[in-house]
């Protein structure tokens, strides 16, 4: 079977990592696929996901006994071993469940944590096999109210206190490293300092008056829920860090922005959207409120970097509505 990657993994690759990085990890992707589907026991391939993530391929397999499942193969730098380590210590429950790790040629990153395999190592873009959910069908199928609903259940799960001697960043780490390019951003376009200045200082008062220190997704939207056969629905794609579950609530206000900015109500739903999902899952009002800002802000800067504008100023246009 071919796995060729979908084009739309081909475009956000070279956005994310440029392209030259970009198309040498492509080049070896079909010799990482074929050991991580010949390193296990029986898997057969059947198709490609598509039209797929922006940051793996993804494979539809079937084990040696029939079961479905899916094998994802993900760059290096988007750090998979970690993605796996929070996935095992959630077990299941509110997000896919990874399979027998040695099935998807992945030796070293099984449950020993997140540390054992390093960036850039060859075993590091090794495949994770996970259970095979409805691909196609997530949470951004069902109208906004109810999805909503599903999602703040769904995320609740995933808050447990991290793993003993993990190796996952904190949220003032990332939001730090995040800051130094939305600077960039301002010093380029001045237009954009004002927005830029009120994120960070945001970001600022919200870091030094943390207390929670939580296991927490990361990227948590509508679309990275999907249906599934063992739960209703389950998440996937975390990018996992340490922290309040004001951050990771936060890339959820602003779920379908580009349907708000297209409505005439847009800045009246986005903020009761804040006050309603705060409410709904007991999180200060007020930090969810700063991080959706900071996130926001973030995410359109890096857009607009990336060659993406129309997305840039469907979130900056948000971030002006907090």
């Amino acid at each position: 079977m071919g796995c060729e990657p979908p084009r739309r993994l081909e475009r956000a690759l070279g956005e994310m990592y440029g392209d030259a990085a970009a198309a040498d990890w492509l080049a070896g992707l079909p010799g990482l696929t074929e050991r991580a589907l010949t390193a296990g026991d029986g898997l057969t391939a059947e198709r490609v996901a598509a039209p797929g993530g922006r940051s793996s391929l993804v494979v539809l397999v079937r084990r040696a006994d029939g079961t479905p499942a899916a094998l994802k193969i993900a760059p290096p730098a988007a750090r998979p071993d970690l993605e796996r380590a929070a996935l095992e210590h959630w077990n299941g429950w509110g997000a896919v469940r990874t399979l027998d790790a040695s099935e998807a040629g992945a030796s070293g990153s099984g449950a020993s944590g997140p540390g054992t395999s390093e960036p850039g190592a060859e075993d590091a873009a090794g495949g994770l096999l996970l259970e095979r959910l409805h691909h196609e069908v997530s949470l951004r199928s069902l109208p906004e109210a109810k999805a909503l609903l599903e999602a703040a259940g769904t995320v609740r799960r995933l808050w447990v206190e991290p793993p003993a001697g993990h190796g996952f960043e904190t949220v003032a780490e990332r939001t730090a490293r995040q800051s130094t390019g939305m600077r960039a951003a301002a010093e380029a376009d001045p237009e954009l300092a004002p927005l830029v200045e009120a994120a960070l200082a945001a970001r600022a008062e919200l870091v030094e008056g943390a207390s929670e220190l939580l296991l927490l997704h990361g990227n948590f939207r509508q679309s990275k829920v999907l249906s599934g056969e063992r739960a209703p629905w389950l998440t996937v794609g975390p990018e996992p860090l340490v922290g309040e579950r004001a951050y990771d609530l936060a890339r959820l206000v602003r779920d379908r922005a580009e349907d708000l900015i297209a409505a005439s109500g847009g800045p009246v739903t986005a903020r009761r959207r804040v006050k309603k999902l705060a409410e709904s899952l007991e999180v200060d009002q007020a930090r969810l409120h700063g991080w959706t800002l900071f996130r926001a802000v973030e995410s359109g800067t890096r857009a607009l970097a990336e060659g993406r504008r129309q997305m840039g100023e469907v979130n900056l246009e948000f971030a002006g509505w907090l």
